[in-house]
């Protein structure tokens, strides 16, 4: 039976790494940099999603050359100029709560409705946007998953994280969060970039 190949994942969020392993199967071992020792948060202060993941993926690989990966995740929607794009998961501010980021992100698309840009505020369309960077002995990789879709007017269901409960999947009649997670990770940005990484590791690591 062939190994399963062994890589870190340049996160501490365990949501994220229960995802990627479903969607990356028993061909892959994930890793988490506590496990290796490391402590507290992986730094990302860079002003891309691109130059986030690649700075996380970078600095898990410098202190441990170990093959690694990160992703960074962007909400753009497009009545708000694209935000909360690269502050997604802190555009409530630095505590990072998710019920605080969709309840600002609801009220600024209401603020916008407010300020006489109807037309602009009824187009609720929005994408999801990650980017993987992989790293293999210093070598650096990257893919990029993209879902496109809308913005509710309120919170539907329980699954998922994030953004999840008010973002409608395009083609969908319900929220990311209203869906099972095979079907999350059969449409979603994060499992569109996963397969690339694993398609691509499974050819250079298998």
């Amino acid at each position: 039976m062939q190994k399963a190949i062994e890589i870190v994942f340049a996160t501490g969020n365990p949501n994220k790494v229960r995802e990627a392993a479903e969607i990356l199967g028993k061909g892959f071992t994930l890793i988490m940099p506590k496990q290796l020792g490391y402590e507290g948060d992986i730094p990302e202060t860079s002003t891309t999603i691109e130059a986030n993941s690649r700075e996380k993926a970078q600095i898990i690989w410098n202190k441990f050359h170990k093959t690694c990966f990160a992703d960074d995740t962007a909400l753009e929607v497009k009545a708000l100029d694209g935000a909360p794009g690269v502050y997604s998961a802190r555009y409530a501010g630095e505590s990072k709560d998710n019920n605080a980021n969709i309840a600002k992100l609801l009220d600024e698309l209401k603020k916008v409705a407010a300020g006489g840009r109807t037309k602009k505020c009824k187009n609720r369309s929005a994408r999801f946007r990650t980017v993987i960077t992989l790293i293999h002995q210093g070598t650096v990789y990257s893919f990029e998953g993209i879902l496109n879709g809308t913005i509710a007017e309120a919170p539907s269901g329980e699954g998922g994280f994030g953004y999840d409960p008010v973002f409608i999947p395009e083609g969908c009649s319900c929220s990311l969060a209203e869906v099972t997670p095979e079907h999350k990770n059969n449409i979603s940005h994060r499992g569109i970039a996963m397969r690339k990484l694993a398609n691509f590791a499974a050819s250079l690591l298998g």
